[in-house]
């Protein structure tokens, strides 16, 4: 027999632990080699840890336990032969760790359901609470005849009464719908992204300054050469380049926006590293174009959906996520029309994008109806001041509305590399 011990490998410089998000295989099962086999969260991304060998796999850590980088999570017995039949094979212990996280999570529930199985027996017991559920019972006025006990022989358990309390209170104010709750505990990297963002209200004097643009030429743009743009390279013409431009164009005009501050210092930066917020299964990710000054629509475009793709396949990696100097999120995507977006620290500003509306305006003095936008842009005090702000966002307001001139040099289809 030989014996493969798995190790948490290091998803990055300075993390030191992870969580173990899920098992994606059970106890006894036959893995093949590179089988995705767990999901890890650490403070910064969840990713998928692979198989090192194929053999027969048994679980050395439970779902939900933090682990030490380094530490064994597995083993793999590599000279166990592959079963015949596609299914795993079953063993008298293979539901051994689901069951073990079970018991300790919530030992009540798992006892009381394993009671409420077997016939319940009459007794003197039936409908006595035991001290602690009669404490409840007391303090919530409610009498024990109004209580189904499912203890032994029928007595009332803590749980029953804790549960009644609940019930009774639903029926006092006339509730006659679902009153069921439930308790998770957050992953690592969403207890990272609470800290963060607290810390972000707390340490930064942040300010948020607003405006609209008009998109209707980039809706133009868009009708005119979608087809062409994507029969000829393969990817989409969205909105995201056209702002990934404007915005590294509005940062080489005011680079104090594209500055971070590292104690009595500030840090200017002669590169644009674009974080682009992407929702995911496990929350909100930011991939990092780097040296975006230098993209074009093209490859702005094709290097989001490879970015996107990998953010919401899990396969999204930490270097791929760090060092951006700014941040571009989209709240438009899902419905939001204003809202004011929090700094992703170190960085100094970030631009929140919101829905389009078909709005009124005056345009000449005439009211015409244009696509609008509104846009946020939230900023550090410290290192920038209000002038710079709001130079920074109407510099982007000019190009979105005027992308032609602005954007595209006044040629359209070259710009496009049509």
């Amino acid at each position: 027999m030989s014996i493969l011990e798995m190790k948490v490998p290091s998803p990055g410089e300075s993390i030191t632990e992870v969580e173990i998000a899920s098992w994606l295989v059970k106890d006894g099962d036959f893995v093949e080699k590179d089988q995705p086999i767990a999901e890890v969260d650490s403070d910064k991304a969840t990713l998928e840890l692979p198989a090192e060998q194929s053999g027969v796999i048994t679980l050395k850590a439970e779902e939900g336990e933090v682990v030490q980088v380094g530490q064994v999570v597995c083993l793999i017995d590599t000279t166990a032969a592959k079963p015949e039949s596609s299914a795993a094979p079953k063993t008298e212990n293979a539901e051994a760790p689901q069951a073990e996280i079970k018991v300790v999570e919530k030992p009540a529930i798992v006892q009381e359901a394993k009671k409420e199985e077997k016939p319940a027996a009459t007794s003197y017991a039936s409908g006595t609470p035991s001290p602690a559920a009669k404490k409840i019972l007391d303090e919530k006025g409610i009498e024990t005849a109004q209580v189904s006990g499912s203890g032994k022989d029928g007595r009332i358990t803590k749980n029953d009464a804790e549960t009644a309390s609940v019930a009774a209170m639903g029926s006092a104010s006339s509730t006659t719908g679902s009153r069921g709750s439930s308790t998770t505990k957050l992953s690592v990297l969403r207890r990272k992204i609470a800290a963060r963002l607290v810390s972000v209200k707390n340490e930064t004097a942040m300010l948020t300054t607003f405006n609209e643009v008009d998109m209707s030429e980039i809706f133009r743009i868009r009708k005119q050469y979608k087809e062409e743009f994507s029969q000829k390279h393969g990817i989409g013409l969205g909105f995201m380049s056209f702002f990934t431009k404007a915005v590294t164009r509005a940062l080489q005009m005011y680079p104090d926006v594209n500055a971070s501050i590292d104690g009595d210092y500030k840090i200017n930066y002669d590169f644009c590293d674009i974080s682009i917020a992407v929702s995911g299964p496990k929350g909100l990710m930011v991939p990092v174009l780097r040296n975006a000054e230098n993209m074009t629509f093209r490859a702005v475009e094709a290097n989001i959906k490879s970015l996107a793709e990998k953010v919401r396949d899990g396969k999204i990696t930490i270097d791929e996520m760090t060092g951006g100097t700014f941040t571009l999120t989209n709240g438009g995507t899902f419905g939001s029309m204003m809202s004011t977006p929090i700094i992703n620290p170190p960085q100094s500003a970030i631009l929140g994008m919101h829905n389009i509306l078909q709005r009124p305006m005056a345009i000449d003095g005439q009211v015409v109806i244009r696509p609008m936008m509104y846009l946020a842009v939230s900023y550090d005090h410290r290192i920038i001041d209000g002038k710079e702000s709001v130079g920074f966002l109407v510099a982007v307001k000019e190009a979105i509305d005027n992308p032609v001139q602005f954007l595209m040099d006044g040629d359209e289809r070259k710009a496009l590399e049509l």
